[in-house]
């Protein structure tokens, strides 16, 4: 870390990302900060008739034939997840019109939204039932890179394992400087050898690592994605990962590539170490790469078996004119505290118990679970269902210190709503140099995350496997 960083008693912003940093970066938690309009009136902007959002059902060719078509779930009838564009500012109307057969909500997951939007089913709404709609009506306070996802309590993995996800991407006031802006999103499907979705539902997959599909697509689409550029072309690639359960790590093949955001939120630029970086449930990042001015052919990977290609950048045609200033920051959030001041900090632990149990002297036996298939999974002995009281209250304005600690025998992909936290090291020495909204924990570890309870409502901490969600692998808190 920079040698002057703070001690314990305060988390500041960052100097810039340190080797630790990036090392650390398997550890990659989200942080959501304070903005001033939270709860409060939002700007007088004229508000937008709502685009129509309708999920249903589609057929679409996952496998190329002589497979036949997948029945799956999409929106507006396209196989291509939406891509919602919006300007930094400017009001978000949205009105999801439900025609498939389950209840549904949509979480826009790492937005700091007003908690009636926050599309939790069960808990910030009630579900948009069958034939229903809802309007979702916000205005995102930060520019960033944001994902949508099916968030139901005890009924999320089913909508998203079925297909439906897309992107909400806020631009900034002022674009930085590129050619072209691409987002990539990945998800993954179950399917048998005829290409059907297999049964949902499974204890045994809620019990262990959850729902891993057997083929993934980029973009609603069979790998790899295929982008084609000129040379000396500048690329923004918005990566997010839409899968109900699946964590990869990606690695960045023949590229040079600029980490510019981490879930959203703007970071010092810095290069990822040995150019690959951590990608599980929920995990979003913005990159600049500029292609060089000769041919290229270069790969985003996901380290699946012996990796597996997402995406694919090639050059071609007349090169981009013109000389470019170097690759830099796309910007910095003002609304993020400058720091976190943790003398007075509601300090509360959080322990994460449950799942199927692994004999480690015969790992070719498959992990075993016998309890209650609705509540797999608890926190602080208590698994989350609709109805129950938040962990705890805290008052508007105070900092808030959670040290959580992974007492399964799972990796945990955590996701925090509302609010933006550090993630700080094992003695509260420092901290990571990034906000995050969406970390893992593995097994048998502690992490301490620090956040300025800012924000009015009832706030989920809640797995980012959809499948633990479902099975009680959640809470709640409240900023009064």
């Amino acid at each position: 870390m920079p040698e002057n960083r703070p001690g314990p008693s305060t988390v500041a912003a960052p100097c810039g990302p340190s080797r630790r940093a990036v090392l650390g970066a398997g550890a990659l938690g989200a942080g959501l900060a304070v903005f001033p309009s939270v709860g409060g009136a939002q700007p007088a902007t004229p508000a937008p008739e709502p685009r129509n959002l309708v999920p249903g059902a589609l057929k679409a060719r996952l496998k190329p034939e002589p497979a036949p078509e997948t029945a799956l779930w999409a929106f507006d009838g396209k196989a291509a997840p939406p891509v919602v564009r919006t300007r930094h500012g400017e009001p978000v109307r949205l009105k999801v019109e439900n025609r498939t057969n389950k209840p549904l909500s949509l979480h826009w997951h790492g937005v700091r939204n007003r908690n009636a939007m926050d599309g939790v089913g069960g808990v910030t709404q009630p579900p948009i039932a069958p034939g229903a709609d809802f309007t979702y009506a916000f205005t995102p306070p930060d520019a960033g890179t944001f994902l949508m996802r099916p968030l139901v309590v005890g009924g999320s993995s089913e909508p998203s394992g079925r297909g439906l996800a897309g992107m909400l991407i806020v631009e900034e006031k002022v674009l930085p400087p590129v050619d072209r802006d691409i987002p990539l999103l990945m998800q993954d499907w179950r399917l048998d050898d005829q290409a059907a979705l297999l049964a949902f539902g499974q204890t045994p997959f809620a019990a262990a690592s959850g729902r891993l599909g057997n083929l993934v697509t980029v973009n609603g689409r069979p790998t790899p994605e295929a982008i084609e550029a000129p040379p000396n072309a500048r690329l923004r690639l918005r990566l997010a990962n839409a899968c109900n359960a699946r964590a990869t790590r990606i690695r960045f093949d023949g590229l040079k590539v600029y980490v510019v955001a981490v879930d959203g939120q703007p970071t010092d630029t810095f290069e990822p170490l040995r150019a690959t970086l951590p990608f599980g449930p929920g995990t979003r990042y913005d990159l600049l790469v500029d292609l060089p001015s000769s041919a290229v052919s270069g790969a985003i990977t996901a380290l699946i078996g012996e990796g597996l290609a997402l995406a694919s950048i090639t050059t071609r045609g007349e090169p981009v004119a013109g000389n470019r200033s170097p690759i830099g920051p796309v910007g910095v959030n003002t609304l993020l505290p400058a720091e976190v001041k943790l003398q007075n900090a509601v300090r509360r632990d959080i322990a994460i118990t449950g799942g199927a149990r692994i004999d480690k002297a015969k790992p070719e036996v498959e992990p075993s679970y016998s309890g209650d298939p609705a509540r797999i999974w608890a926190m602080n002995g208590v698994s989350g269902a609709a109805g129950q009281p938040p962990l705890f209250t805290v008052k508007r304005g105070q900092v808030v210190v959670l040290a959580i600690k992974n007492e399964t025998a799972f990796t945990q992909g955590l996701h925090l709503h509302g609010h933006a936290f550090r993630l700080l090291h094992n003695l509260d020495d420092g901290w990571e140099p990034y906000w995050l909204d969406t970390f893992q924990l593995p097994e048998g570890r502690t992490a301490r995350i620090a956040f300025l309870a800012d924000n009015p409502g009832r706030w989920l901490i809640s797995a980012a496997v959809l499948e633990r969600f479902d099975t009680g692998l959640w809470t709640s808190f409240e900023v009064a």
